[in-house]
């Protein structure tokens, strides 16, 4: 297939298609199915589980495994991204981390409390390959966008995401309440349980198809074969983001919008990962039937809304400019954080639920395309996209750790919600110190 030109309709299409393909993850597996599966297995155990040693709370366990998988992303994605450039054979690592993610998905369907570490090495490898796949593919961004289709182009990701994403969440729902029309077969739970480890095996298989889509169409990139990874390479991915540092040094604006973006994003990630567990142990459900139905559709709500709302900020950012757009959503959710420590009811958690999708999509879509806005003509995208990455990652790990741990001393998540509001509080102050930029008004 011949490279199509920068800022062509298909191209950016295709690329954000890979949304679409890889959006299944973070909802059926992050945010919905899995952790009402994880919670279903513990129903007899008080939350607790004998691991490494300890007794350990089960939220507050898949807390430390998804810090310490964000560690390794973090620690590992500038290297990959360094020597992808070197190569030029970016499509290639994203191709790798995109089907370690997916067939790890399909291994959570083993998942079982007798098997733990098996089990949670599954969970860990999704993680990696979730979001090694993601450095890549938004690196690809500047390469195919010009300044002002970024903006757009990735909103555009964003919604297919939710949308795709959506439509099998919505399947899965119904593999899960109707087994018996899917042909799946025992008691109430038992079926329950099967479709839920099926819905794991699907979430691969849509991931691998889906985004053949995307590859067919981005640039491969201008490979040279005689440059060979090896020890030197290996030291070239540190030579990479030395100089990356220092060309931040000389970027004010850049530097500062990266140390803001650290710190909210910490808590929004956080928030996304542990939704489903806090609704789960701390909302009053009638039943256990109500609970796993409630909290679905608390997530499509999410899903739902947040299509509007990525849409809704994107033409806020052209009207008022990136940087203050992104300070009126912090101060959202502020309030949304302050309010979650008082809820108990499902209705609560539903209002909650549309309150938190209509800003979930908008804060991500536009931290992506300032921060593209923000990057110095260059053709290193991928080295600079990792700083981008290596900030959420490090914000994640720090923020799931201070989850866990609030989690398994207080026996509740609600202080560690109400304290993610502080991360919140501190992105408002660093957003109102980026200077001025013509590229973001």
């Amino acid at each position: 297939m011949a490279d199509l030109p920068k800022g062509s309709k298909k191209l950016l299409n295709a690329w954000a298609f890979y949304d679409w393909a890889n959006s299944v993850y973070p909802l059926v597996i992050s945010s919905a199915v899995f952790p009402i599966f994880y919670e279903a297995l513990f129903s007899d155990r008080n939350h607790y589980i004998d691991a490494f040693g300890f007794s350990v709370k089960n939220s507050a366990l898949i807390s430390f495994v998804t810090a310490f998988a964000f560690l390794v992303v973090a620690l590992i994605s500038p290297l990959l991204s360094g020597i992808s450039d070197y190569v030029g054979n970016k499509k290639a690592f994203m191709k790798f981390f995109c089907y370690l993610g997916a067939l790890s998905c399909v291994g959570l369907y083993w998942f079982s409390l007798e098997n733990i570490y098996i089990s949670l090495l599954f969970y860990f490898l999704g993680l990696i390959g979730f979001w090694g796949s993601l450095v890549f593919y938004n690196s690809y961004l500047p390469d195919i966008a010009f300044v002002e289709q970024q903006d757009q182009t990735s909103a555009k990701g964003y919604s297919y995401g939710y949308a795709g994403s959506v439509i099998l969440l919505i399947v899965n729902l119904a593999m899960i309440m109707m087994p018996d029309i899917f042909g799946i077969s025992g008691t109430k739970g038992e079926a329950a349980m099967k479709a839920m480890r099926y819905s794991f095996i699907m979430v691969g298989i849509w991931w691998i198809v889906f985004s053949q889509y995307t590859y067919y169409y981005l640039p491969k990139g201008s490979r040279n074969t005689e440059r060979k990874v090896s020890k030197a390479l290996v030291f070239n991915g540190f030579k990479e983001l030395k100089k990356v540092w220092h060309l931040l040094e000389e970027n004010s604006a850049l530097k500062k919008y990266l140390v803001s973006f650290f710190i909210y994003s910490m808590a929004v990630q956080t928030v996304m990962l542990i939704a489903t567990y806090f609704g789960a142990q701390e909302i009053t459900w009638a039943s256990k039937s109500e609970s796993t139905t409630g909290l679905i559709i608390c997530i499509l709500l999410i899903q739902l809304v947040a299509i509007v709302g990525a849409v809704l900020t994107s033409k806020a950012s052209q009207k008022f400019g990136n940087i203050p757009t992104l300070i009126a959503i912090n101060c959202f959710w502020v309030l949304l954080c302050a309010a979650a420590y008082f809820i108990t009811l499902p209705i609560h958690f539903y209002i909650m639920a549309g309150l938190v999708g209509l800003v979930m999509g908008g804060i991500q879509a536009l931290s992506r395309s300032t921060y593209s806005k923000l990057l110095p003509e260059t053709e290193d995208t991928a080295s600079f996209f990792s700083f981008f990455d290596v900030s959420e990652k490090i914000g994640i790990v720090i923020g799931m750790l201070v989850y866990g741990i609030i989690d398994q001393i207080t026996g509740s998540p609600r202080f560690a919600i109400v304290f993610l509001g502080v991360f919140f509080i501190m992105g408002v102050v660093l957003l109102k110190r980026v200077p001025k930029n013509s590229a973001l008004d």
